[in-house]
This record gives C-alpha cells, sequence and structure tokens, in this order.
C-alpha cells in the first residue's frame, strides 16, 4: 500500500518538479492536424472567412505565389478577392504530417485543388502546392507559417 501511496505523490508532485507528462502521440496528433487541415479548407472552400483566418495564428509568416505577405494583408486581399472571384470548390490530397519530437509543433504538406468562380468569365480550375506549419500555442494548434505555391503547366 504505502508503495501505491509514493507512486501517486510522485505523479502529483511530477508537474511542480517540471516533469511533464508524456506528450501525445505522434499518431493521435497527425489525425488532429488532418481534421484541422479538413476543417480549415472547408471554411477556405465555404469563402467562411471569419472562420478561415481564426486559424492562423496573428504573427503567422506567409507566402503566397511567391510573395511574402503579414496576416492583416493576406485578409484584406483575400477578403476582396472572394467578393468578386468566390471559391466554387477544393479538393485537397497527399496529406503528409509531421510532428516534432516535443510534439508542439506539425507539419502538414499537400496538393490541393481550387475552382474560383469569376464574375467576369468562366470558373478556373488552379493546381497548387501548400505547406502549413502549426504550432500548439496555449493547448491550441495555430497555423504559424503558410507556403502556397501553384503547381507549374
Amino acid at each position: 500500500m504505502r508503495s501505491v501511496l509514493l507512486v501517486f505523490a510522485a505523479l502529483a508532485l511530477a508537474p511542480a518538479m517540471g516533469l511533464a507528462a508524456p506528450a501525445a502521440a505522434p499518431a493521435a496528433i497527425e489525425k488532429e492536424i488532418v481534421a484541422l487541415e479538413d476543417a480549415m479548407n472547408k471554411a477556405y472552400a465555404a469563402n467562411d472567412l471569419p472562420t478561415y483566418f481564426g486559424y492562423y495564428a496573428g504573427d503567422v509568416s506567409a507566402i503566397f505565389y511567391n510573395q511574402r505577405t503579414t496576416l492583416e494583408a493576406y485578409r484584406t486581399m483575400w477578403t476582396a478577392a472572394v467578393r468578386s472571384d468566390p471559391i466554387e470548390a477544393v479538393g485537397t490530397h497527399d496529406m503528409q504530417v509531421r510532428v516534432s519530437a516535443a510534439a508542439d509543433v506539425a507539419i502538414a504538406s499537400y496538393q490541393i485543388d481550387v475552382r474560383t468562380h469569376h464574375a467576369s468569365g468562366p470558373a478556373t480550375d488552379e493546381h497548387a502546392f501548400e505547406t502549413d506549419v502549426w504550432e500548439r500555442r496555449s493547448g491550441v494548434w495555430k497555423v504559424v507559417h503558410v507556403q502556397y505555391s501553384p503547381a507549374a503547366k
């Protein structure tokens, strides 16, 4: 009985002694990131900008079409773009997720197909490669870096 009490005492004192609980298994985090990517891309496809931009950290480093931008500049540009040329459909495939050893950063890379409706003409299709770097901040996953690169035609 005494050994059981010692184990419980050690577990209770572990956080105070700087001993963290084991990090979540990489496979569980990979599933979580895939679900977040799915939800974020559904918001993107639905032109639901408040939800979509809610996935990004305020200090995100972003590269779209080989141009670095800030979250605020991207929000301004994308809000104007979807007013005149909204997204009709989004599909992703070839999702690959890697989790850091500390389980606080995950990198998701995938291919994305985007169909855009244009008020001035026919819809267009774009095939691109995207990489999103997620960081767990205060227990919440946020995109801290994104790179979107259209595939060469």
